[in-house]
């Protein structure tokens, strides 16, 4: 394995289980997790649509072939990253909550960087190569 493949694979696992841990977690209902988000002034049915999604996600990034479902996985995450750090600073809890969801979109970026040629949508540019 080349070092690319090697820096995909890890941020891509990172990133997963990231994704993974937080919808295992929006599921168990823990009280954190249930502040949290009352804090933030969502509904609760908010954490199971957000950790259905994430997990789909997750399953999307992880399976082979499926290029175009994890193009959708990528924005998805993209959108719910950037608004979780929206939400932190809105709601008055300062930089130090929105950072957490900045290095998961910077560690996000970093995988779809680094996509494989099989993992990424074919354009008509790599087409005619």
């Amino acid at each position: 394995m080349n070092a690319k493949k090697i820096a995909y694979w890890t941020t891509t696992i990172l990133f997963a289980g990231m994704m993974a841990m937080s919808a295992l977690m929006y599921f168990q209902q823990s009280k954190q997790v249930v502040e949290g988000f009352a804090h933030l002034g969502y509904p609760p049915y908010f954490r199971y649509l957000l950790g259905t999604a994430k997990v789909l996600g997750v399953l999307a990034l992880l399976a082979p072939r499926f290029a175009i479902l994890k193009e959708w996985a990528y924005s998805g995450f993209t959108i719910t990253l950037i608004s979780a750090g929206v939400s932190h600073l809105a709601s008055g809890d300062g930089a130090g909550k929105a950072v957490g969801p900045l290095i998961g979109l910077a560690l996000m970026a970093v995988s779809y960087a680094l996509r494989p040629p099989g993992r990424r949508v074919p354009t008509a540019a790599s087409s005619e190569s």
